[in-house]
């Protein structure tokens, strides 16, 4: 019995690690080429189309607000 739950409980473990160690991918847009690009966190800031280095990140879509006195 304990054979059979041990390899299930790995497999959920192993599992559920994969998707916590997934980046959100952040959408950014070249300088040079106005090309978009999805970025994780650890991957390096350069267009993948033409190698520039600065990067633009996209403005959200969701309604930000702030309180002015």
């Amino acid at each position: 019995m304990d054979g059979g739950a041990t390899p299930a409980a790995g497999a959920a473990g192993s599992s559920a690690t994969g998707a916590m160690t997934k980046d959100p991918e952040i959408k950014y847009i070249c300088g040079d080429c106005g090309i978009v690009n999805y970025l994780s966190a650890r991957d390096p800031i350069r267009c993948r189309a033409c190698g520039y280095r600065i990067m633009y990140k996209a403005r959200t879509k969701r309604l930000i607000q702030f309180e002015a006195r």
